[in-house]
């Protein structure tokens, strides 16, 4: 036992050494690459490519910025990571079959996108709790969402703002106008599923959703790099 006790313990110590450090890296580093791009191109066909193109904050529209805000988390400018009414309101409008948002906050959905695989078991998110406490710790607030918004998945294959305004609407994220950028927001729950354009009677019901949102949240500070 002393033995095994021992392992684990080494085994505790270095996964939060590597992790640390891993977060540390991209702290400073854009993210090449994630584990669900890496999911993703296993399981795609011969004609599945991802298109991922990294783009500073600074480099994306403040329109997309606000829509994912307003669509994903509102709470994001405030909160240390994690937004437990959200969860419950989540929790609420998915029981009464009317959910429009997840329950999972940015940082949430950047820690589980840049540093872990997808799944529901208690081991992965009891990892998401640490690597989304770690990056709310570590990072600041515009380094999670220029993150997440360079992470994201956003279609098929797409991945990132750069290449969802690429890919939509033939121009780049720096250009993308609030009708555009809020098409793409409101296809982030199952970017599979829906297009952003052209876009269904039910994405076109969210996007009027989102711009109220925004329009009630008005202007919102972040020092964009």
């Amino acid at each position: 036992m002393k033995r095994i006790t021992k392992f684990l313990l080494k085994l505790l110590l270095w996964f939060v050494v590597v992790s640390v450090v891993w977060v540390v890296v991209y702290k400073y580093v854009p993210v090449p690459y994630t584990p669900l791009m890496t999911i993703r191109s296993i399981n795609g066909d011969e004609k599945y490519s991802t298109k991922h193109q990294w783009k500073p904050l600074s480099e994306i529209s403040k329109s997309l910025q606000l829509a994912v805000i307003c669509s994903e988390d509102q709470n994001f400018l405030t909160h240390t990571g994690f937004d437990v009414k959200a969860l419950k309101e989540a929790y609420f409008e998915n029981q009464e079959g009317k959910r429009i948002r997840g329950g999972s906050t940015i940082s949430q959905q950047t820690a589980k996108n840049v540093f872990l695989w997808q799944g529901r078991n208690w081991l992965r998110k009891g990892m998401e709790v640490w690597f989304t406490f770690l990056i709310e710790t570590l990072w600041s607030k515009e380094r999670i969402l220029e993150v997440y918004l360079n992470s994201i998945e956003m279609g098929n294959g797409i991945f990132g703002a750069e290449a969802a305004a690429q890919y939509w609407f033939n121009t780049s994220a720096k250009n993308l106008n609030k009708d555009q950028a809020t098409a793409i927001a409101a296809i982030l729950p199952n970017p599979l599923k829906y297009s952003a354009n052209p876009s269904s009677r039910f994405i076109n019901s969210r996007k009027s959703w989102i711009k109220r949102q925004m329009q009630n949240f008005g202007e919102f500070k972040l020092k964009n790099k």
